[in-house]
């Protein structure tokens, strides 16, 4: 496990270029461009109030026929390669591709918690190869709150517990800045590299090639839109039944109440006690886990297309200004 240091929180991720480059590649050749998902580990330390991630090795792919194959020994066994030669094997989280940002999901909460409940300083880094083809590389690092942790850890997302935890969509996940880092040598390679390239004849800095993006992330959004729909109608339905069920059970009490008054009437003796939940029994309300979940999902569509579509209309505008100067000048 990294190294904890209870009085020192994590600011930061501080990650080398070479983790990078393995993320991605594996990403691009495994995840077929991002269609598929791709998942690994991610190694490093804690100093100060940084986590510094300095390799990573992914997880292998198998099929469903190799149900002999253990993840946990495959990761022990990795680790301990790495120990012998003298890399860093201390675990610091996972990273996991996505498509178009679809990455909020029970599997990543459970995923994740596990990460933080044994390392508490773990993250999980999230690439995305269909929108870094499209723009500067989107990688992200996320950490489950403090009461998302103690939410999940008891389990129970009923809509009390989470009105009384004050736990919201916004509030499940924070967000750790990521700082990338190259060694001193790598950077004189790349300026040297750089330098023996030819020059390019074109750059397409104003490439406004955003479309297909926003398109399919309009639609995911749309999509999860609808699931939010559907589940305030059905906790909009588990709400008229508590209230019918609430009326029946107020009937049921009066008419036992008239019934013992004119039983009392003629002297005879009551009606006997009856447990009231027998008869009428609680309604179980809908969890609210799936409803966070999506509008979690939501919020991160919203956060992306808010980007692309800065970007686009910047373009836009830098385009327009180009094309009245070309006119002025003929």
């Amino acid at each position: 496990m990294a190294g904890r240091n209870s009085d020192s929180q994590v600011k930061f991720v501080l990650i080398d270029g070479l983790v990078v480059l393995k993320v991605i590649k594996h990403c691009e050749e495994i995840g077929s461009g991002g269609t598929e998902l791709v998942q690994g580990v991610l190694l490093g330390l804690v100093v100060e109030n940084r986590l510094e991630i300095t390799n990573c090795f992914p997880f292998p792919q198998h099929s469903e026929n190799q149900e002999d194959f253990d993840e946990v020994q495959y990761q022990m066994e990795m680790m301990r390669n790495l120990r012998h030669v003298n890399i860093d094997h201390l675990h610091v989280g996972w990273y996991q591709s996505t498509y178009h940002g679809s990455f909020v999901n029970k599997a990543l909460i459970e995923s994740q918690f596990n990460y933080q409940h044994s390392i508490e300083e773990s993250v999980v880094l999230i690439y995305d190869p269909v929108k870094s083809s499209h723009g500067k590389i989107s990688l992200k690092a996320f950490r489950l709150t403090p009461v998302m942790m103690e939410m999940y850890r008891e389990g129970d997302f009923s809509p009390e517990t989470v009105s009384s935890s004050n736990l919201s969509f916004e509030k499940m996940f924070e967000e750790i800045p990521i700082v990338f880092k190259n060694s001193h040598l790598v950077n004189a390679l790349m300026c040297e590299i750089e330098e023996t390239q030819p020059p390019k004849e074109h750059d397409q800095f104003l490439d406004l090639a955003t479309t297909s993006v926003l398109e399919k992330e309009m639609a995911l959004m749309m999509k999860c839109v609808d699931e939010l729909s559907q589940d305030a109608n059905k906790f909009t339905n588990f709400q008229r039944q508590v209230q019918k069920q609430k009326h029946a059970k107020e009937q049921y009490l009066m008419k036992r109440k008239q019934e013992n008054e004119l039983r009392a009437q003629r002297k005879e003796a009551p009606l006997p006690e009856e447990d009231i939940n027998k008869i009428f029994k609680p309604l179980q309300p809908p969890p609210r886990l799936e409803s966070l979940l999506t509008s979690a999902q939501i919020n991160q569509y919203s956060q992306s297309i808010n980007e692309f579509a800065k970007q686009s209309f910047g373009k836009l505008f830098m385009a327009e200004s180009l094309q009245e100067n070309k006119v002025a000048s003929n």
